[in-house]
């Protein structure tokens, strides 16, 4: 066979293999979840805690509409409209399908999610955060708006190639309780290493997005531009930070030395930290300080 005829074959028969491979490639399966009674105020208070707000309303929008555009090194992500709307929000979804999306990455149609949806942190929310959850999603306003979708560069835009990465670089949270430390420290682990997902931004990230080992050690090279600082302990206490100080600036953007947070870290306080209850910022401070030894 003439090579000018071969070579075009042989590529159009290797995407063709690289896409069946990509659409088989597994993803978690589903996990029976048991379906409780929600309380639509605890699940609001979830959505802010863990950044459904702040990234699922674009300016000015009605709440969970959809986000603003979310720049990274691989195109721009956009949060979709999480209103119950049947067609241009989630309301046609189960609790199920809720259920799986939110803790497992996997959309009702089988698809995997970006990594920008921080699903590998939320996978420590219990059937009952999940419940609460659900029940704050229902009561939100229907809007009938929407989402518009990513805009990727290639190869980034093949969604089905999320799911090698996520066998590469999934890093799926896991909680257990320390019985050596104190109830205020592991409620602490528990925010910050869940819902929170306070990794997502202050920990380096390789070249293809994963997550390094060095946990909470900052990242000089974000994915939407800029750095954020170490949180360790260590960090935390060279800058000054005391439980008291570390509280006060979660609450409003104050640093100890009377700068201001700016950037990503402004938009999580002004939508996330400013509401959390003084015993939830307390718990935070008390394990990133890793001061809850009994």
């Amino acid at each position: 066979m003439n090579r000018l005829v071969l070579l075009p074959l042989l590529a159009i028969v290797a995407a063709a293999t690289g896409t069946i491979v990509l659409e088989n490639w597994p993803l978690p399966a589903a996990v029976q979840v048991t379906e409780l009674q929600g309380d639509a105020k605890r699940g609001a208070y979830l959505a802010r805690l863990s950044g459904c707000v702040t990234c699922h309303t674009a300016p000015a929008a009605p709440p969970m509409s959809g986000g603003a555009a979310i720049a990274s090194n691989f195109g721009s992500f956009r949060a979709p409209n999480i209103t119950p709307d049947p067609v241009a929000g989630i309301g046609a979804w189960t609790f199920e399908q809720f259920v799986r999306a939110v803790r497992q990455g996997v959309s009702p149609r089988g698809e995997t999610y970006y990594p920008a949806f921080p699903f590998e942190f939320y996978a420590t929310l219990t059937d009952q955060d999940m419940a609460d959850l659900w029940a704050a999603v229902q009561a939100t306003p229907s809007v009938d708006r929407p989402s518009e979708g990513h805009d990727l560069r290639f190869p980034f835009n093949v969604r089905a190639a999320v799911k090698v990465w996520r066998s590469l670089f999934e890093r799926t949270a896991d909680y257990e309780v320390d019985a050596s430390r104190t109830s205020e420290w592991n409620r602490g682990k528990y925010l910050v290493e869940g819902p929170a997902h306070c990794a997502a931004c202050h920990t380096p990230r390789n070249l293809l997005g994963g997550l390094s080992s060095k946990e909470l050690a900052g990242d000089p090279n974000m994915q939407g531009g800029g750095a954020s600082p170490a949180i360790t302990a260590r960090a935390l206490t060279a800058g000054g930070y005391t439980r008291e100080s570390l509280v006060q600036a979660l609450r409003t953007g104050v640093t100890p030395n009377g700068d201001v947070f700016g950037g990503s870290m402004a938009e999580v306080v002004h939508g996330s930290t400013k509401f959390l209850l003084d015993q939830h910022l307390v718990d935070m401070a008390t394990y990133l300080l890793d001061l809850g030894k009994k």
